[in-house]
């Protein structure tokens, strides 16, 4: 396919000052999309990328999807272990975009440390995951699955019974979730093993012409 052979273009990142790692995959919920995460140490090393490198590794996969939308996510905090953008480990990533109510977000944000993230911990098969904002409402919660045998088990025993105690019914204006199954071809490593910094997060979502 030629959107994966052009994804393949961006294991040039790795030389990139800043850039701490890549990967991504193909949606569960919807086959056409793909889903690619990206971490960079801080908001200048992007911007950095953006102006100087960006254009001419994105030049592979010109004209190979209909539609692109790129978000980026401040770390605010980890789940499970310390947070870094290391794919190799892990087969699935799922993820939730949340929109969350203005006079909710302080309730939101310490339902997830108090209850989400140590209950998400103990699921077996969790391998670390981010929690992050981007403006005013929206929160990204991202995990990284062995396999999809243990999501499932998590969200038959675990999920609903932390859902409950939350509260996330009461802050949430809307959320939309994926699953993304990694396709290790995608994965460009960690640049270096240094994650003394909080990372930024960039999601970006692309519908290719054809997946085949």
């Amino acid at each position: 396919m030629v959107f994966e052979h052009g994804q393949r273009a961006w294991a040039a990142l790795r030389g990139v000052p800043g850039f701490l790692g890549q990967g991504g995959g193909w949606s569960r919920r919807d086959p056409g999309v793909a889903h690619v995460f990206g971490c960079w140490a801080d908001q200048s090393s992007y911007e950095s990328f953006m102006a100087e490198t960006h254009d001419g590794i994105a030049d592979a996969q010109a004209g190979t999807y209909h539609s692109i939308e790129v978000r980026l996510f401040q770390h605010l905090m980890d789940i499970g272990e310390r947070f870094s953008a290391d794919f190799a480990d892990a087969s699935l990533v799922r993820l939730a975009h949340c929109h969350v109510k203005a006079d909710r977000q302080a309730h939101f944000i310490g339902a997830q440390a108090e209850i989400w993230n140590p209950g998400v911990t103990r699921a077996p098969g969790m391998r670390r995951g981010m929690f992050g904002k981007r403006g005013e409402a929206e929160f990204l919660v991202l995990s990284l699955w062995e396999s999809m045998t243990d999501h499932e088990h998590y969200l038959n025993e675990h999920f609903p019974k932390l859902r409950e105690r939350s509260g996330a019914a009461d802050d949430l204006d809307s959320v939309t979730g994926d699953l993304v199954y990694l396709e290790s071809a995608w994965t460009v490593p960690l640049r270096d093993t240094d994650n003394s910094q909080h990372p930024l997060l960039g999601h970006q979502s692309a519908t290719p012409m054809t997946r085949s």
